[in-house]
């Protein structure tokens, strides 16, 4: 090793962290998502479409606001946008009504998934190599998801606590999770293009924005529920708009340019903490057994531990500098 390798590896640490932190905060937005978009239908009463188009219709004024200069549209010639912007669509959808139908915690559960749905389409879809340790990952996840979602366990083996609407959420956040791997594998192939963060949110926003409002329009959702929001509502309304969808999508969008991929989302399993914190704190969502915490504390070291094997498989699949 030379001299100065040591020192420069110290510096290169050093000015990491500040987007590390910056991929913690997206991640905690994230984490936040299901439980304020839970909250924002079910106890505001918002209709599930017209919420969609608000809170993105928000999100995009301000990236206009602050892109006004500096947008290219040239990029949104580029077919490959528009199947992104397809996907998104698709995703926020499922994703909005999944937290609609059952607990942000199980929505967050499903999310966090992704990662082996991603693994198991690269290999069937594009012939990819499944990454070591996923087939065990994917059963030790499984067994502490089933944990979590049971209420008691009986001589014939683990009895599942769910109703027919939790099911119905459940399904909704798997197609998802689905659509988010779709999207991920679809930028991996398509790095080509080398089309700006800030285009590509652009894109998702305005189509977004055009569906949503389309289709709440086409299901006759009631928007006077708006002119009835209280103060505590407005709250909660702001900060998904501001904070997750424009903040957290920001952030995430430069994390993964200074850090990459496998760094950022090697800390992805914290959105479930945030929203088992932030499911009991507002919603009073929470898990009310030893064998439910069991449950979880098995899919958060199982994920953070596959993801981190994936990191270090990345990282020494490079050439030495």
């Amino acid at each position: 090793m030379k001299a100065n390798s040591v020192p420069a590896m110290a510096e290169k640490s050093i000015t990491q962290w500040p987007w590390l932190l910056a991929a913690l905060i997206a991640h905690t937005g994230w984490g936040a998502y299901p439980v304020l978009a839970r909250y924002l239908q079910t106890v505001s009463g918002l209709p599930s479409m017209s919420l969609l188009a608000v809170t993105n219709g928000t999100a995009l004024l301000l990236l206009l606001l602050l892109l006004r200069n500096r947008l290219d549209f040239s990029f949104f010639r580029l077919r490959i946008l528009w199947l992104f912007a397809l996907v998104v669509v698709c995703r926020s959808i499922t994703n909005v009504l999944a937290a609609r139908f059952t607990l942000a915690v199980y929505v967050q559960l499903i999310t966090l998934m992704t990662p082996f749905i991603v693994a198991l389409f690269g290999a069937t879809l594009f012939q990819e190599k499944t990454p070591p340790y996923t087939i065990p990952a994917i059963v030790l996840s499984l067994i502490g998801a089933l944990l979590m979602m049971s209420n008691r366990l009986s001589q014939a083996g683990v009895a599942i606590g769910l109703t027919l609407t939790d099911l119905l959420g459940i399904a909704l956040a798997l197609l998802s999770a689905t659509f988010l791997a779709l999207y991920m594998l679809l930028v991996r192939h398509t790095v080509r293009h080398r089309v700006p963060g800030e285009a590509i949110f652009m894109m998702q926003l305005v189509t977004i924005v055009a569906v949503t409002t389309a289709l709440s329009l086409l299901f006759r959702e009631d928007w006077h529920r708006w002119q009835m929001l209280g103060r505590n509502d407005w709250i909660a309304f702001a900060s998904f708009s501001l904070l997750i969808f424009f903040g957290a999508n920001i952030t995430q969008i430069h994390a993964l340019q200074r850090l990459g991929a496998s760094l950022v989302s090697s800390i992805l399993a914290w959105r479930l903490v945030v929203a088992l914190l932030l499911g009991a704190w507002i919603l009073n969502e929470r898990l009310t057994s030893a064998r439910q915490l069991f449950g979880a504390a098995l899919v958060l070291i199982t994920i953070t531990w596959y993801l981190w094997q994936q990191r270090n498989a990345a990282s020494a699949a490079l050439p030495p500098a």
